[in-house]
Parts: structure tokens; sequence; C-alpha cells
């Protein structure tokens, strides 16, 4: 797929870590899916869309030194965009819980727009080191969405991980699905619930990717490349995978603890 150069048309600073860039991109995507962005002169990174509709865009968490070039991009600045690339979200559930950590929140908020559009009962729980940290939960809360917070340090909503929340939630409510991105190690633990709860569980996973085609195995997870089997996987088949929550690829491919 040929790369398509685009201008940066608004930047917003979401979190003091985290900054959505929005910009023109004709093809259709749909929720869940990513791009690869391309700085001029540095590299090209994964990025989940965080917007399908209208300009799209991506909402970039400082993570090593090209997000961090990312980051520093301005409006009116030109970066390269190829894709969209990967699956999407099911969208056909009613009453959905929502489980975020971190930059989570940025796969799950179109998701969750699109569902909400189609009649979808959303409960979200949103989590975050601090409550500065919050990623959406405004957002979430103008579609309709019910949002309960964690926060590891206590500032925001409950005290502790997001997955307290999410376990209470299962617990004590009835849904059809459960949607969930953000560190490995806190999905494993949410499909593990959704799984003792019997509610379908959908998990969207963030890996390296240098493709976006299946060709270089950099993003391999089990007998899956994520770029192309996902990065949407379901409850089912991410649990079945060792690695998964245990062990990921530096960029080198090699693999070391998550």
């Amino acid at each position: 797929m040929m790369r398509t150069v685009v201008p940066v048309v608004e930047r917003v600073l979401e979190t003091p870590s985290t900054v959505t860039l929005r910009f023109p991109f004709a093809p259709a995507a749909r929720p869940g899916q990513f791009v690869m962005l391309w700085v001029p002169g540095d590299d090209e990174i994964p990025m989940s869309l965080s917007y399908v509709e209208g300009s799209k865009g991506v909402t970039v968490k400082v993570m090593g030194s090209t997000s961090r070039t990312v980051q520093s991009i301005a409006v009116g600045d030109r970066i390269g965009i190829r894709g969209p690339y990967g699956n999407a979200f099911d969208l056909s559930p009613g009453r959905i819980l929502l489980v975020g950590g971190g930059s989570g929140s940025a796969v799950l908020a179109p998701a969750a727009e699109a569902a909400a559009r189609r009649g979808a009962r959303l409960t979200v729980a949103l989590g975050a080191t601090t409550a500065s940290e919050l990623l959406f939960a405004e957002r979430f809360r103008r579609m309709g969405a019910r949002v309960e917070i964690a926060t590891d340090d206590g500032t925001a909503g409950r005290r502790g991980y997001v997955t307290r929340v999410s376990d209470a939630l299962l617990a004590s409510e009835r849904f059809d699905a459960l949607w969930t991105c953000g560190p490995e190690v806190m999905m494993g633990k949410v499909l593990a619930s959704a799984e003792a709860a019997h509610v379908p569980a959908i998990g969207s996973v963030e890996r390296v990717m240098k493709c976006a085609l299946g060709m270089c195995d950099a993003c391999s997870l089990g007998p899956y490349h994520v770029c192309t089997d996902g990065p949407v996987f379901s409850g089912e088949a991410l649990r079945g995978l060792p690695e998964f929550g245990h062990l990921k690829r530096e960029s080198s491919g090699r693999l070391v603890p998550a």
C-alpha cells in the first residue's frame, strides 16, 4: 500500500504525556484498525486510529524516541500515512463493558462511539497512574457511556488498578461483551475475569510492527501476526498463548519479559 503524505490539521494535548494529531486521510477505516505513521527523517511506527470519522487521528503517548518526535509535530507539519491495516471490533453487542488502561482508551473510544450510534449501552472502566493521565474520560461520557475510574495513586475514582473496578462490575452486572486494551498484564487479568463471568471478550493487542503486511515477523504472537491476524483478537485466542501477558518482542525481534 502506498504511503500518503498529509498535513497535520489539529494537535490536542490530551494528558501531560499524550497528544492527538488529526489529519485528512481519505481511505475508509473501521474502529480497531491501525496505520503506519512516518515521520520524515526519522522512522515509521504503528499507531491505532483514535478517530476514524472525518479527519482521522492518532493519539500518541511517549514510549520511545520516535513517539517523542511525533509528539513534537505541530499543526501544518507533514507526516506520512499508509493503511489502514488489521481487523476491527464487532459492533453488534448491546451491553458492552470496556476496560481501558493508559493509552488503551485511544483504541476503545472510536469503537465505543460506533457502538453507541447503534444503540449499545456502554460502561467504561478507565484506569491511569494518576488523574491527569486519564485519557478520553469526557469523550466517553459525551457518547452516553457510564464511566468508572481507577487511578494507581487514588487522585481520581477508586485507588488501585482498573482491574478492581472491572471485576466488581462483572460480579454485579450483566454484559453481552467485554472489550479491553492496555498493558498485556492488565488485559490478561481482565480476560480471565471475563471468562469466569461467562462474558465473551475481545482484546486489542499492541506490539512492535515494522511492515504491517505479515512478512517481517516482528509482531508475531504465538501462531499469529498481530498486524494481519489482529490487532483485535478474541479473548479465547489470547488466553491460549503462553507469550501473552508474559513476553514481548523488542524491535530486534528478541523475546523479553513483558
